[in-house]
């Protein structure tokens, strides 16, 4: 294997030389191969050209998942800009807010995502692209630019320390288990960072990417059937609807093919983790704990985690370890807040605008995660520090809450927050997306068997709507201080 870096752009163009007529990226019924991948993204390229976009531009990306979303990206890329991904569902001023930290010449979005900034869909920009000829190469300064709310809502995005290279060829497999001409399918949406860099690993590692306009838990069986896919993206939330699925559905179709299951984003559940391996193989269940700056990331197999039950692994990147609140290492077993560093002598990974990050002294940063190693050195997480709940001078978990209940059959989702109380300080105050036939009263005997009594919620709340969006994310923030607020406009009536 050479250790080339090249211009990914290039590596696109080197890649539909090779293999022109082999399929690149599809979604639906829409299939490019690299050759009419390359052209397209090269046409792009020249109507924003046209439009402005230069070396070291970020470039904003509102688009659903789609073949266009990742020719946008590539025809920025090409450009030696920077893609820099949101939710095509934003509100316009939350997209203006990041728009504002951003700075880009234009935005890419469908009609609706009005900014202070021009925004062109693709056929717009594809009719100013003059002939779709090979580009001169050019390098990103920064590879990516997601945003991040936290669960404050409040954005700020996360520059990459890396440029927008890739290894003229990659290993096999790499580090995400991509060997040669793999399926990747990826139903996530592509403005989070867990599914826009594997979508990005997958192509510059030559494989197929198979992308899902939206998720559904049968249509992914099925897409995985049609497409022998060999490789799968998901998280928590996704694989807990694949499971609710009737056990007949799911034996209905043929995942033989899939060799590597990802899950990452959110805290996965013990019960569903082990639902996962007993069914794909513990060969095929692979987990990665990391955030989107890249410090450091723990990786965790199936097989391993039967054996540490509950863990996401062990440091693979970097360095993690958990300190107490005076900023001193914990030994194994005791929990505190988790903290990373980049390997030493490492260029930085990240920057961020619009925040500044939680730091101990030695180059430590926190992404305000809980948690613990034991003896052998693997990490298991307890929650995110701002969201923990001191219920009677105990601390309590709402991830640990969220899983029991979880496992209910008649629940889709939940949230589990804290509501002010005079005599505790707080109690736990559980959101619940119910199915069919639940009673709150079946529920906390069901939590009954499963928590101790100061974990258990003391009210329920069911509610209509996901209390996940489609990556797993959940603002218990902004969840508890509406109902906070509910509660003082009540009393005042």
């Amino acid at each position: 294997m050479s250790d080339e870096m090249i211009a990914l752009g290039e590596k696109l163009g080197r890649r539909a030389r090779a293999t022109p007529d082999a399929p690149a990226v599809s979604c639906g019924e829409l299939t490019r191969s690299w050759a009419a991948f390359d052209a397209s993204t090269n046409r792009i390229a020249r109507g924003l050209e046209r439009l402005g976009v230069k070396l070291g531009d970020l470039v904003t990306i509102g688009l659903p998942n789609g073949v266009e979303f990742i020719e946008a990206c590539w025809a920025v890329w090409k450009l030696g800009a920077t893609p820099q991904p949101v939710s095509f569902r934003l509100p316009q001023a939350e997209l203006q807010a990041i728009v504002d930290l951003a700075d880009p010449p234009l935005v890419i979005a469908l009609p609706g995502m009005e900014t202070d900034r021009p925004r062109y869909a693709i056929e717009d920009i594809l009719a100013l692209g003059e002939g779709d000829a090979p580009i001169e190469p050019r390098i990103a300064p920064v590879l990516k630019a997601p945003t991040s709310g936290g669960s404050t809502g409040r954005p700020k995005l996360i520059l990459s320390g890396s440029p927008g290279v890739t290894l003229a060829e990659p290993p096999d497999p790499g580090g995400w288990r991509f060997g040669r001409d793999e399926t990747a399918l990826i139903p996530a949406p592509l403005y989070h960072n867990g599914p826009f860099i594997t979508a990005l690993t997958a192509v510059t590692h030559d494989a197929h990417l198979v992308l899902m306009p939206r998720f559904d838990a049968e249509a992914v069986l099925a897409e995985i059937e049609r497409r022998r896919a060999t490789w799968i993206y998901l998280v928590p939330t996704m694989m807990s609807r694949i499971w609710r699925l009737p056990e007949e559905t799911r034996a209905r179709y043929d995942l033989s093919s899939l060799k590597t299951l990802w899950h990452l984003a959110a805290p996965c559940p013990a019960w569903l983790k082990e639902a996962f391996i007993d069914w794909l193989g513990p060969d095929v269940v692979m987990e990665l704990y990391g955030g989107t700056e890249g410090q450091a990331a723990t990786i965790i197999s199936g097989g391993e985690w039967l054996a540490h039950r509950g863990s996401v692994g062990r440091p693979s990147m970097g360095e993690i370890c958990a300190f107490d609140d005076e900023g001193r290492p914990l030994p194994a077993g005791e929990v505190g807040e988790i903290y990373m560093r980049q390997a030493k002598d490492a260029p930085p990974t990240y920057a961020y605008r619009g925040a500044t990050a939680r730091t101990l002294a030695d180059g430590w940063e926190s992404l305000g995660d809980i948690g613990w190693f034991d003896e052998d050195g693997y990490l298991y997480l307890a929650d995110r520090r701002t969201d923990m709940i001191l219920v009677g001078g105990s601390n309590v978990y709402p991830a640990e809450v969220e899983a029991a209940i979880d496992e209910h059959p008649l629940v889709q989702s939940s949230a589990v927050v804290g509501l002010p109380d005079e005599d505790l300080g707080s109690v736990i105050h559980a959101i619940v997306q119910p199915r069919p036939g639940l009673a709150a009263d079946d529920l906390a005997r069901h939590l009954a068997e499963r928590l101790v009594t100061y974990k258990r919620p003391r009210s329920f709340e069911f509610v209509g709507e996901p209390l996940r969006d489609e990556a797993g994310k959940v603002r218990r923030t902004q969840l508890r201080d509406e109902r906070i607020a509910r509660l003082k406009a009540s009393a005042s009536a």
